[in-house]
């Protein structure tokens, strides 16, 4: 299994940051190359646990599922659909730091196919740095 973690410090308070990531389609104005589209509400919100996205192009992508919320301080995820993986979950934890909020965006997956750890976490840093920078240019 590859596991990669990006920390990084976006200028803006906890609750705005964490609403970005949580509320996963806000991403969507921010230039990201994808796209992140509800596809199914949450079990009791719209944005909550169970609710699962698109995230893609068109009708091509991989289907996230959230799998666990705590308001402010933490996100999970987990890929239910369209990527040749085992197993594979976002974790995103939220802090407050001196000028904004540190996110700490960690991925774990683990490939069907025999793909070296080392590209598996390039990769997996590449959409994490993808998605921070979606976030930082949207508090701009």
């Amino acid at each position: 299994m590859a596991s990669t973690t990006v920390d990084a410090v976006i200028p803006a308070p906890r609750e705005v940051v964490y609403r970005l990531f949580a509320d996963r389609e806000s991403l969507n104005a921010h230039l990201l190359p994808v796209q992140i589209k509800l596809t199914k509400p949450g079990l009791t919100e719209r944005e909550g646990v169970g609710a699962q996205h698109l995230v893609g192009i068109g009708p091509v992508g991989v289907t996230e599922e959230i799998t666990e919320l705590v308001p402010g301080e933490r996100m999970e995820y987990k890929v239910v659909k369209g990527a040749p993986v085992k197993r594979h979950v976002g974790i995103v934890t939220f802090a407050d730091a001196d000028n904004g909020t540190l996110v700490s965006y960690t991925m774990e997956s683990d490939p069907k196919l025999p793909v070296p750890s080392k590209v598996v976490e390039f990769g997996l840093k590449n959409l994490i740095d993808v998605l921070i920078k979606g976030a930082q240019k949207a508090v701009r």
